[in-house]
C-alpha cells in the first residue's frame, strides 16, 4: 500500500528538516525505498516499518556491513523506540548519520553500536565480542582468542584515557579525534566509502 502523495510531502517536509543531511529530493526517494522495503517485509508489523532481516538486508547489499553482532547492533541503534521495527523516520534519521553524519554524530554513533549494554561503556567483553565477530579467523591459529586478547589489549593502553578497565564516551571520543581510523576500532558498522 503506496503512501498518498500528500503524506509522502508531508513526511519528505518534516524529515528533509529533521534529518538535516538530506535535501527533501533525497528525503522523498528515501521514503519511497524504504515503502518498497516495507513490502518486503512478511510480518504484520510491515505497515509500522521494516523488520530485523529485511533492514539488515538492505544495508548489507547497499553498503556492505556484515552480518552479525555488527549488524544487529547497527538495527538497534536505528530503532531508537526499541519497538523491533525502523519506522520510516527512523530510517531516514539513522541513514543521515550513517551516510552524511559529521564526526561527532558518527562517533556517537559508533560508541552505540559497540556499547552492547547500553550501559554509557564499552566494556573489555564488549570489545572482544565486536573483535572475535569482525576478524577472519586463520584455520591455522592454535588459539585465536589469545591474538584477540591482546588486539584487546592494545585498544585500551591506546583509547583508555583514564586507565578504569573501560571506554567511557569521552575515551572514545578523545582516541578518534586524535585517529579518525579508530572510528570503527571494534568492527565494521559504517558504509564503505564507495
Amino acid at each position: 500500500a503506496a503512501m498518498s502523495r500528500k503524506r509522502l510531502q508531508q513526511l519528505t517536509d518534516s524529515l528533509s528538516r529533521s534529518a538535516k543531511h538530506f535535501n527533501k529530493s533525497e528525503a522523498e526517494c528515501l521514503i519511497k525505498l524504504f515503502d518498497t522495503l516495507a513490502a518486503k517485509s512478511s510480518s504484520r508489523s510491515a505497515a509500522a516499518g521494516l523488520e530485523r532481516s529485511v533492514f539488515q538486508e538492505s544495508l548489507h547489499s547497499a553498503f556492505g556491513l556484515p552480518d552479525g553482532i555488527v549488524a544487529d547492533r547497527v538495527f538497534r541503534t536505528f530503532d531508537k523506540n526499541n519497538d523491533s521495527c525502523i519506522s520510516v523516520v527512523e530510517w531516514v534519521e539513522g541513514l543521515a548519520v550513517l551516510l552524511r553524519g559529521t564526526l561527532e554524530e558518527k562517533i556517537k554513533y559508533c560508541f552505540e553500536v559497540y556499547d552492547l549494554n547500553g550501559d554509557g561503556y564499552i566494556s573489555r567483553d564488549e570489545m572482544f565480542r565486536m573483535l572475535k565477530n569482525s576478524l577472519i579467523q586463520q584455520p591455522s591459529e592454535e588459539d585465536p582468542d589469545e591474538g584477540i586478547k591482546d588486539l584487546v589489549d592494545i585498544a585500551l593502553k591506546k583509547m583508555d584515557y583514564d586507565h578504569d578497565g573501560k571506554l567511557s564516551f569521552m575515551d572514545f571520543e578523545k582516541a578518534v579525534r586524535d585517529e579518525n581510523l579508530l572510528l570503527e576500532a571494534f568492527g565494521p558498522c559504517l558504509p564503505d566509502i564507495k
